[in-house]
């Protein structure tokens, strides 16, 4: 597992120090060939469309809203508890002007 780790950060390092030109051999009259690998493969192939999820937005929905739901009842609970213990008490501003 570690040595796993190890590699993908050296890899990760390798990709971060070079450029986004693949050269085959370093020197003067080299030639340098781009290199996407996002669209494309080593062999130069376009790749095949990613796999679309259906439903996308609907299950972004589906987890953020429970989870806001939660979040603000903690809130409400959290001001509670304050305002029972005089921690934090909102002064009543009465502007009748």
């Amino acid at each position: 597992m570690a040595a796993s780790a190890l590699g993908v950060l050296a890899r990760l390092s390798e990709l971060r120090n070079t450029s986004p030109f693949t050269t085959s051999a370093s020197g003067p009259g080299r030639t340098v060939t781009p290199a996407r690998t996002a669209v494309c493969s080593s062999s130069g192939a376009i790749l095949p469309k990613p796999k679309k999820t259906p439903f996308g937005l609907f299950r972004i929905a589906l987890v953020v809203v429970p989870f806001l739901y939660v979040g603000t009842q903690i809130s409400k609970n959290f001001a509670a508890l304050l305002e029972e213990h005089d921690i934090f008490v909102p002064e009543d501003d009465d502007d009748d002007d």
